[in-house]
């Protein structure tokens, strides 16, 4: 049976199962989030120790500013209710991507990461204003600023993700099959999983099949 450290999940359908469901893409995005903390606690059950969640994408400024400020207003209100049971559960919060953000909610999201940053027990990777294509740029301007040579090694420990596994296995929800600009480089040996549900209707049941699954892939890495 395959190993399982790190799992990386591009939830998405929010809006389309609001829509269909409550008439409303807040609504989905607040359902959503309800299957967040299930899968946190699943996680957990599997002792699994990353958790890589694509929340909001560079790409997502597109989106109406009324959609946008839900967002943000509805991850500050998570964080200030849920924060100290987080790290009472020895979970670390450690954010992917650009702090663009209000200064309220860039405060909001230093102060829990510096609260459960010795955390053990599980962390998790909340990608916010993250693109890859930004991150691999980044890293590459790093490291001719310090004159590394430009290796596979180097290019590694240069990126957002540099102290944790590569995630071994990516699950997308929404019945959509790409990648969106996310975690290109870590993801070029997982194993991935499309699943048609939305967002906020994937659950515990699902999450355990798709793991009993990547558990009994052959894995090659390029071996026979």
């Amino acid at each position: 049976m395959n190993p399982l450290n790190h799992v990386a999940i591009i939830m998405d359908g929010n809006g389309r199962w609001g829509l269909k469901y409550k008439r409303s893409r807040n609504a989905g995005h607040k359902a959503g989030l309800k299957t967040v903390e299930k899968i946190i606690e699943a996680t957990i059950r599997n002792k699994i120790s990353f958790l890589t969640l694509f929340a909001f994408s560079t790409e997502n400024w597109k989106r109406p500013k009324k959609e946008i400020n839900y967002l943000f207003t509805l991850l500050e209100n998570f964080l200030i209710n849920r924060i100290d049971d987080l790290h009472k559960q020895n979970i670390k919060l450690q954010i992917l991507g650009s702090k663009k953000f209000s200064p309220k909610l860039n405060k909001i999201l230093s102060n829990s990461e510096k609260k459960t940053s010795k955390n053990k027990k599980l962390q998790i990777n909340l990608a916010l204003n993250y693109g890859s294509k930004s991150e691999l740029i980044e890293a590459i301007k790093k490291m001719k600023k310090n004159k590394n040579t430009i290796t596979e090694e180097n290019l590694s420990k240069n990126l957002q993700t540099k102290n944790m596994p590569d995630p071994d296995l990516l699950i997308r929800t929404g019945n959509t099959k790409r990648l969106s600009n996310f975690l290109l480089w870590q993801l070029a040996y997982s194993e991935i999983f499309f699943e048609k549900k939305l967002w906020p209707a994937f659950n515990e049941k699902d999450y355990n099949r798709i793991i009993k699954e990547y558990k009994r892939i052959k894995r090659n890495f390029g071996k026979i």
